[in-house]
Parts: structure tokens; C-alpha cells; sequence
């Protein structure tokens, strides 16, 4: 199947700054693929270059198989950019600007899909409002409803719920998860990165303008070297012999111990029963994906894949 996103050999530099060195992606169509770094690390400049804002040094990029410098009409037909920077026009409504947004790409009567767009972002009460009227998380509701005025096939998400209530952030994620349930790929980059773990398939991790880390979200966690632990406040504060072996750490009145399944849960509470040990406080500690974060960015590494 032809990817979403193709990307080949693309570095791009900014005077003596290196921006991207040698990025080589795939991202498939259909997916929900997440675009994870720090800041600097290069992701909004990938962005541009794929978006056709910025040219390249070296290397070439496709959109829907279209490249984004020779086939520039196409490839922008193919996609939808939120952009992180609040950009609007100030003069218009907000219904006006999904409509002018509708004419640049040569849609016309295009209003049932607006006012769909419109309820599904929660924008019914706004629609007739001018722009500089809104708040800042109406505005950033506003972007992303301008990056699917013509349903695009490839929608980039950069940073969408950056300062946006957690009532949006859920009704915005409800209503992306149905566009790529429907087809829609989806790429996503934000600094939640649990947003990232529940919402994503696929994650690459940029560092100083390189892929460190691509793969899926679950194997990525899989291959941290810290597994699943259970922390426990106990009454008395002793371990009985048998869970030594498990022990990890005992220290401020919690002990934690090791665990390789979830079965050994019921083991280690079946020991403490039969020390008539008494369970004040448990807690299961679980690697997430902030955690395969931490420790990439901490340890540049080689890619994986």
C-alpha cells in the first residue's frame, strides 16, 4: 500500500544549526502515528518540509505518493496542518474563515461540512463570532477545524491541545479518533505524552534532528529495562522471607518489589496473608511511555526499529 508519508534522506540546516540530519520515515496510511521530541529537536521543521513551507536541503518527501516540491498542488490536497502558533485573521467569523478556507482549495458549497465540523469542535455558539473575539482555546479549536474544511486524506497535528481545557482535549480526541477510524492518518506531536500512548500506534522520537527511537508504542515500552514493580506500605514493615528474592527497594515505610505478570500479584498477596503481614497502601508501578521518553533523550542511542 503506498504510505501516507514518505520521507527520504531529508536533512535541512539553519546556518551552522543542523535542524534535520539524514531523516528517513514511513508512515503508513491510516495510521495514528505520534512525532515525539524535545524542543529543537526538529519536528516542526519536518513538519514545514513535508507541509511545503520549507525547502529542504537535501532529500525528498511525498504526500499520498505526490511530492511536495514537484507535485506541490497535489500533495496539498492530500493534507491538513494545525499548526502550533495561534495564526488567524481577525476580520472574519469564524464560519467566514471555513469558508474562505473552503475557496483556497477551490471547494465550493462546502457549508454542511463546515457546520459539521463546527458542532464537532464545539463551535455551534461561536460560528458567527469574529475571530478576535475568542479565546485562545477557541482559537486553537478553529485551526484545527480550517486543517479539515477539504477532508484531507494526511492530517498533521502539531501541538493541538497546547493550552486547551481538558473538556476539549476530549471532545477534539473523540472527533480525531473517528476521522482515522474512517481512513484519515493521523500524525501527532505533543509534550503529553500519555495523549501520544493511548492515542497512537507508531512513534518516532527525534533527537538533534535524528530518529533515536521507531517503533510501536506498546514494544517500545516492552524494551525499557525497567518492567512492572508493586509498592507496598505493610503493618509491620517487614517482608516475610519468601519475597525477598522480588525485593527492589524498602525505604520512607514502602517496600517495592519486582514483578514479571500480573499473577505474581496474587502470589506476593497470598505471602503476606500467610505472614498475617497487613496491607496499608499498593500501588503497581508500570513503565509508560514518558518513561521509553526519559530514557532516550537521556542516552542518544542508535535507532531501533
Amino acid at each position: 500500500m503506498q504510505p501516507a508519508i514518505e520521507v527520504k534522506h531529508v536533512s535541512k540546516r539553519f546556518g551552522d544549526v543542523r535542524a534535520l540530519s539524514g531523516i528517513d520515515l514511513e508512515i503508513r496510511a491510516g495510521e495514528f502515528f505520534a512525532l515525539l521530541g524535545p524542543n529543537g529537536a526538529g519536528k516542526t521543521t519536518l513538519i514545514s518540509i513535508i507541509a511545503g513551507l520549507t525547502l529542504a536541503d537535501s532529500g525528498t518527501v511525498s504526500v499520498m505518493g505526490h511530492n511536495v516540491i514537484t507535485q506541490y498542488r497535489q500533495a496539498r490536497q492530500s493534507l491538513g496542518v494545525v499548526p502550533q502558533e495561534l495564526v488567524f485573521d481577525p476580520f472574519f467569523t469564524v464560519r467566514e474563515i471555513l469558508l474562505i478556507q473552503s475557496g483556497y482549495y477551490g471547494i465550493k458549497h462546502n457549508g454542511d461540512w463546515v457546520d459539521e465540523i463546527i458542532e464537532r469542535l464545539d463551535l455551534t455558539s461561536k460560528a458567527n463570532a469574529n475571530m478576535r473575539a475568542l479565546s485562545g482555546g477557541m482559537k486553537r479549536r478553529v485551526l484545527v477545524a480550517q486543517a479539515l474544511v477539504h477532508k484531507p486524506p494526511v492530517i498533521i497535528l502539531d501541538e493541538p491541545t497546547a493550552g486547551v481545557d481538558v473538556e476539549l482535549r476530549q471532545s477534539l480526541w473523540d472527533f480525531i479518533r473517528q476521522l482515522n477510524q474512517n481512513g484519515h492518518t493521523i500524525v501527532l506531536t505533543t509534550h503529553y505524552l500519555d495523549e501520544a500512548e493511548t492515542l497512537c500506534n507508531r512513534v518516532a522520537m527525534l533527537k538533534e534532528g535524528k530518529i533515536v527511537a521507531l517503533d510501536s508504542t506498546q514494544n517500545m515500552i516492552g524494551k525499557l529495562p525497567a518492567g512492572k514493580s508493586v509498592r507496598l506500605r505493610l503493618l509491620p514493615d517487614t517482608l516475610p522471607a519468601a519475597l525477598h528474592t522480588l525485593q527492589l527497594s524498602h525505604a520512607g515505610g514502602m517496600v517495592e518489589l519486582r514483578i514479571d505478570t500480573y499473577a505474581q500479584v496474587e502470589l506476593i498477596l497470598s505471602a503476606l496473608r500467610s505472614a498475617h503481614i497487613e496491607i496499608l497502601e499498593m500501588h503497581l508501578q508500570q513503565p509508560d511511555l514518558e518513561d521509553v521518553f526519559v530514557n532516550m533523550m537521556r542516552n542518544s542511542g542508535n535507532k531501533v526499529t
